[in-house]
């Protein structure tokens, strides 16, 4: 962890908030009070930031100086508005591809996704505020740069979002073992947005039931699932095969 990857002390973080600057989510130390503290929360409150409330020790590791019990982490990249991305591709006159990804934590995972969503001609990646990877450095150098590249939505609620991708006339597909469908059978030609959940709890089920379509991918081992880097790469490339075909 290098000082260029966080904001420590209270007034630097609200002052870096007022600025607009990106932060992907901060620490704060379990009972901390008083006037600036108050500040803080109303503009997490107010900016929908992801935070946690942590030991002192946690921060006292993180940073040596007076951190005051806030420590803030920068984002590598500028978050879009799916509000903007949608009616943008539309304008293009492109079919929309779009990435759901429902608590992918591991830094290294979701790298991975998005080298290969860049790859496969993904539109965007949609994440949660809370409960998603830090996009740092390890991130943006397993993507391979595709961080820097690829648009990335930061939503406060991945539901509301959803809701707003089917108003825009897309499919939602949800991947999944627990799907009858095998993923070949499904036409991907059609403007959609692909699901993938965490290796540990899958797809939330509320966003399960919104989907439109459940699709698997057949297995023949003993193992249960495979890794979700993995299997973007088989969905998405089998979406960008299905849409080669009908050009």
């Amino acid at each position: 962890m290098t000082k260029e990857n966080y904001i420590y002390g209270i007034r630097p973080v609200i002052e870096a908030l007022k600025a607009g600057k990106e932060i992907d989510r901060i620490l704060i130390q379990a009972g901390l009070k008083g006037e600036g503290f108050r500040q803080l929360q109303l503009l997490i409150k107010e900016l929908e930031i992801a935070f946690q409330f942590v030991p002192i020790d946690k921060l006292n590791r993180l940073s040596r100086q007076n951190h005051q019990g806030v420590v803030a982490f920068i984002s590598e990249i500028s978050y879009q508005k799916i509000e903007s991305i949608v009616p943008f591709i539309y304008e293009q006159g492109r079919i929309p591809l779009l990435l759901v990804l429902d608590r992918i934590t591991d830094v290294r995972n979701f790298g991975a996704i998005a080298r290969t969503a860049e790859c496969a001609g993904t539109d965007a990646i949609l994440i949660p505020a809370k409960g998603s990877a830090m996009i740092n450095s390890d991130a943006i150098k397993t993507s391979a740069g595709a961080l820097y590249k690829l648009p990335v939505c930061r939503c406060p609620d991945i539901k509301e979002a959803m809701i707003f991708l089917k108003n825009s006339g897309l499919r939602i597909i949800a991947a999944t073992e627990k799907a009858d469908t095998a993923y070949t059978s499904v036409d991907f030609t059609m403007p959609m947005a692909l699901i993938l959940g965490s290796e540990e709890n899958g797809i939330s089920e509320e966003y399960l039931k919104m989907a439109d379509d459940r699709i698997r991918i057949p297995l023949q081992g003993e193992i249960a699932s495979l890794n979700v880097s993995v299997a973007s790469g088989i969905l998405l490339f089998e979406i960008l095969r299905q849409r080669n075909k009908t050009k």
